[in-house]
């Protein structure tokens, strides 16, 4: 077997193998043989048909066969022997035959070979959440807001009302999607609607009746909306007042605090706004390191792969929107730099994990699993449904492997704590 290689873009590879034809033919006429040992042709008895006609009926069938074979079996002996790691399957050409030769040309583009550097340069600013009295009072107050009990009032409506309306908005004195509804509540001073809308509701009592404009801004999601003017009519069918629970025991029983009443309550509160800002540090950690890692290795990628990580990430968002006609689908480029942001990060993290010796041992699986379970009620029981399901273990597996490599990027990299409350932190826009 002859083979050469030549490098035809950064991974791109096209591949020559030439095969002595002899041993081919060898093999084409043994099986023809084999065939005209069972043959069943018209005139002819079981076993004694003409070497001649088994080749007229069955030869192009079985040389075909046997070329396919010989293709598969010396494209793999190839790459081995060249030292080469495909990314995906090859584009083959075959050559015209000599006679002498069999021929044939294998496109193909090969991993990368990842080099990692700059691990110690990795920066992270590490979250440090401050949580107040103030932001525990906040959280209470949301609380309260969820148990308020509303009763109508025979006044006019301000901040902190609901008031429930009928409306009707017209553009150019046509109506348009969206632009109606029949008894709908709206609590004034939470942003529920646009401000024009919102302005038009305060200072109305029940059964009020009124006209006013509502300007749509510029980068509304309906564009044949956005930046114009609508008229709004409305109809109050009521204006209602709010009234909080009181803050005590019965308050905490609510929320399904059986012992300890408020004080109870108020440490749950305590701990579930510790575990959630917990989490978000550890997932705003995870993307510091995983972008950094990127910006200081930058590598090229197999398109192939890139290609598949898209059809992919496209399949899944079809899954999300309940899409199955793949027609209706987003488009494909719609995934593309998602798609190569993710097999970028992919081979990057394989070659730290390869380099680190990093596995996943049961204990760290099952603490994943636990972290999973957590928010059930009968936590533990579902621990040990996941923990005896290989499918569930399988997917667990290398997302603990991966956050064993983030976890070593963070150690081995420059890492600077930032006080911040848990106010500003949760409610920062996401980057």
């Amino acid at each position: 077997m002859n083979v050469t290689v030549e490098s035809t873009g950064a991974l791109e590879r096209r591949m020559r193998v030439e095969l002595p034809i002899e041993p081919i033919q060898q093999q084409v006429d043994s099986r023809l043989k084999a065939v005209g040992r069972t043959a069943k042709i018209k005139g002819f008895r079981p076993g004694k048909v003409p070497p001649k006609v088994v080749k007229q009926r069955y030869g192009k069938q079985v040389r075909e066969e046997v070329l396919g074979e010989v293709l598969q079996k010396s494209y793999s002996e190839a790459v081995v022997q060249q030292k080469l790691t495909p990314a995906a399957g090859p584009k083959i050409e075959t050559e015209d035959e000599d006679g002498k030769t069999f021929a044939y040309v294998a496109t193909f583009e090969v991993m990368p070979e990842v080099e990692l550097k700059n691990l110690d340069k990795i920066k992270v600013e590490k979250p440090d959440v401050q949580i107040g009295d103030e932001d525990i009072d906040d959280m209470i107050a949301k609380l309260r807001a969820q148990k308020a009990t509303w009763s109508s009032v025979d006044r006019k409506s301000k901040d902190g009302d609901q008031v429930i309306v009928d409306f009707n908005g017209e553009l150019d004195g046509e109506a348009f999607p969206g632009g109606q509804g029949s008894e709908i509540a709206v609590i004034l001073g939470e942003g529920q609607m646009l401000p024009d809308f919102e302005k038009g509701l305060k200072g109305i009592k029940a059964g009020d009746e009124k006209t006013f404009k509502v300007r749509f801004p510029k980068d509304y999601h309906a564009e044949d909306l956005a930046g114009k003017k609508a008229d709004f009519s409305i109809k109050t069918h009521r204006v209602e007042e709010q009234a909080l629970p009181e803050l005590n025991d019965e308050f905490a029983e609510m929320f399904n605090v059986t012992e300890g009443g408020l004080d109870r309550l108020l440490q749950d509160v305590r701990e579930n706004m510790e575990r959630e800002a917990a989490q978000k540090v550890k997932n705003d950690i995870r993307e510091q390191v995983l972008d950094a890692l990127l910006a200081n290795n930058p590598i090229d990628i197999p398109k192939s792969l890139q290609n598949q990580e898209a059809h992919s990430l496209q399949h899944e968002a079809m899954q999300r929107m309940g899409i199955e006609d793949h027609a209706m689908a987003p488009p494909i480029e719609t995934f593309s730099e998602a798609a190569e942001k993710r097999v970028r990060l992919g081979l990057l993290l394989r070659r730290v994990i390869a380099d680190n010796d990093l596995k996943a041992d049961e204990a760290l699986i099952r603490g994943r699993v636990e972290e999973m379970c957590d928010s059930y009620e009968n936590s533990a029981e579902m621990v040990e449904m996941y923990m005896s399901n290989p499918q569930v273990l399988q997917q667990v597996e290398p997302m603990v492997v991966e956050q064993l490599a983030v976890d070593w990027l963070l150690a081995n990299g420059k890492v600077k704590d930032k006080k911040i409350s848990f106010k500003d932190y949760m409610n920062a826009p996401a980057s």
